[in-house]
């Protein structure tokens, strides 16, 4: 499987001038690709395929208007190209239903915050020996290995977000990994006031690196604000403000990292809820579902799961895990979000409202999964009428409406 590694680089000022011009070398190309296809739709006129645009590229460069083209490396200019057939790509497949709908390609800004560049193996870069990143026509760029890399690299992507930082991002081709196998299953209740609550009964509390943050991102703000438009002194506070995002956004993804490798390694099956990630961000809990960061978590969860040769399942989000009792398996029916233990009517068990959705999760996607991991205790009820006798009447059969998950 293909894997993705990202490493902070430290070019020099000459190197991010030579960055820089292969960005906007980069954006020019694809913007006059874009309006070569636009201007062809709006005329009636067919498609053009890349391969025409990449004459037309070509031809370009021989002129004095786009002369300064020659001054990157080609393998950039073509892989923007591609990059445009890959935009047009996932634009018709949204149409036609193959994965989610996408807006048509739109045309990039030099004062877009976000760049990037990359290079394949035609480009002949290479990692030094000395363990610098050796690109055409910028130089042997300084890199801060956090680790070493699988396998040899297919390419590597030069990338410059919002706050200034650059950073190049390797693919590499690797194998599973294979841990020692394991016979723990979980399922993963997803919360607010807990990140996640496991099936076996444990709890993490969500770190809420947003919410911590809030007062140093309000004053960074409050000081962009005052700046005028268009000053440098505006476009040093505009990095503040990104930088201090970029932290709270690093600090959640490595605590997002951390926790799904764990959960990965000790089980050897894992069970999520698909939630409504976009309908839930869209009432007045958004900013604490973003700070959560629930899907990025789960996509991680996913290809780690791949990646160690472990099981992942993951559950419609129409499944009341909410409403069922672990125990018996009766629906009990929705609660106020405020009802956090309930005791199920059928069987008297005292149910702690997301453990018992977690081992629901985990029994939904057909993982034996342990109902004493819910922390059921019997509750003291009063004899049913029916028992009072000698002679108990036969009890009614169990409607479809009450039905839940089945008790494994």
């Amino acid at each position: 499987m293909q894997l993705r590694y990202s490493f902070r680089v430290y070019p020099s000022a000459g190197q991010s001038m030579a960055l820089s011009r292969a960005f906007g070398c980069a954006r020019v190309v694809f913007n006059d690709a874009l309006r070569a296809r636009e201007t062809a739709r709006t005329t009636g006129l067919p498609f053009i395929p890349s391969g025409e645009l990449s004459k037309q590229l070509t031809a370009a460069k021989k002129t004095p208007d786009r002369a300064w083209l020659t001054e990157v490396s080609s393998v950039v200019l073509q892989q923007s190209l591609r990059d445009l057939d890959t935009a047009y790509r996932n634009f018709f497949d949204g149409l036609k239903g193959r994965r989610p709908k996408m807006g048509p390609p739109r045309f990039k800004s030099r004062k877009d915050t976000r760049q990037s560049v990359r290079f394949t193996a035609n480009a002949g870069w290479k990692i030094t020996t000395g363990g610098k990143l050796r690109l055409p026509k910028i130089g042997d760029v300084a890199v801060k290995w956090s680790r070493s890399l699988p396998s040899a690299p297919s390419t590597v992507t030069v990338i410059k977000d919002s706050a200034g930082r650059y950073f190049a991002s390797f693919v590499v081709e690797t194998d599973p990994e294979t841990p020692p196998a394991t016979d723990n299953v979980v399922g993963i209740d997803l919360g607010l006031t807990h990140f996640a609550i496991l099936s076996d009964g444990t709890k993490i509390d969500s770190p809420r690196f947003l919410r911590r943050a809030e007062k140093k991102l309000k004053k960074a703000q409050q000081d962009l604000s005052r700046k005028t438009k268009g000053s440098k002194n505006r476009a040093k506070a505009r990095i503040k403000v990104a930088r201090a995002h970029a932290r709270t956004a690093d600090a959640r993804r490595e605590f997002h990292h951390q926790l799904s490798t764990k959960i990965i390694r000790e089980n050897q099956a894992v069970a999520v809820e698909d939630l409504a990630v976009k309908g839930l961000a869209r009432t007045r809990m958004a900013k604490s579902v973003h700070d959560a960061g629930w899907s990025a978590f789960t996509t991680m969860l996913e290809y780690k799961a791949a990646l160690y040769g472990r099981t992942f399942h993951r559950i419609g989000r129409f499944e009341p895990t909410s409403q069922v009792c672990s125990a018996c398996g009766v629906k009990d029916g929705p609660k106020p979000l405020g009802v956090r233990v309930w005791t199920c009517g059928a069987c008297g068990a005292v149910l702690d409202r997301d453990i018992n959705a977690a081992v629901n999760v985990a029994k939904a996607a057909g993982l034996a999964v342990s109902a004493c991991g819910a922390r059921v205790r019997p509750g003291l009820l009063p004899a049913q009428r029916e028992e009072t006798g000698t002679h108990p009447k036969p009890q009614p059969a169990t409607t479809g409406r009450q039905t839940g998950i089945s008790v494994l």
